[in-house]
């Protein structure tokens, strides 16, 4: 018998992981949203640019271990991907961070900010998949 939740189990494992070693090497928040942003903005280049090339190289590292690509599915339009691409980014400002950074370690540290912001989260991800359920999309 086999345990389906096993790639869940340990990519959530490797999550905390990562997210704990920057923290306590680093003293950084794994916010991907802020370190993208300071990516963009120049600032810690080699920091988070590392951090970047970490998550992009994920999908090659998985090949190269299991011999195929890891499955993915897309069932969304092009550009209903832009407009919830755009959405989350304009999310992620307006909550002070990704589900990543309070997710993660806000809750960690049993963090209020990050408290009141994973249940936004939760419940906006509710409400969307409800009501479109209900509009048969």
């Amino acid at each position: 018998m086999t345990f389906p939740y096993w790639p869940p189990l340990l990519g959530g494992m490797l999550i905390g992981l990562s997210a704990a070693m920057l923290l306590l090497l680093n003293g950084r928040i794994a916010g991907v949203s802020g370190i993208a942003g300071r990516l963009v903005q120049g600032a810690q280049l080699s920091a988070n640019a590392a951090f970047v090339i970490g998550l992009v190289m994920g999908p090659p590292i998985y090949m190269v271990l299991f011999g195929r690509w890891p499955a993915v599915t897309i069932t969304a339009s092009m550009p209903t991907i832009v407009i919830a691409g755009l959405l989350v980014g304009f999310g992620t400002r307006m909550g002070s961070g990704c589900t990543s950074g309070h997710g993660v370690l806000g809750l960690a540290g049993f963090s209020r900010r990050s408290m009141a912001a994973v249940a936004a989260f939760l419940l906006a991800g509710i409400l969307t998949v409800t009501s479109m359920r209900m509009a048969g999309l």
